[in-house]
């Protein structure tokens, strides 16, 4: 069976900044999440190299937001999902 849809290119940004931090292929993302299943990180090197990177990205939005711009909604999601990801990868163990 094949599924498509249509996603704006914030919405397809979005989507794969989140595919990257679960580390798990896209296709089975979408599949975890349309079936109401939790996505568990496992984390490996992709995982810490999709987390670098996008700590740098948020690095670089703080420098902006500090020049005087406002904030945008987009980095408040992102900063969320990170936070989440690093959740799941502490495990049960988060107050190590």
């Amino acid at each position: 069976m094949t599924v498509g849809f249509r996603v704006s290119p914030e919405e397809n940004e979005e989507l794969n900044r989140a595919v990257a931090l679960s580390g798990l292929p896209k296709q089975e993302y979408c599949y975890r999440k349309c079936m109401g299943r939790e996505v568990v990180v496992q984390p490996n090197p992709r995982v810490y190299k999709a987390l670098k990177n996008q700590m740098a990205a948020i690095l670089m939005e703080l420098e902006r937001i500090a020049a005087g711009d406002c904030v945008a909604e987009e980095l408040l999601r992102t900063i969320g999902l990170i936070a989440a990801t690093m959740n799941g990868i502490k495990g049960d163990n988060a107050d190590d």
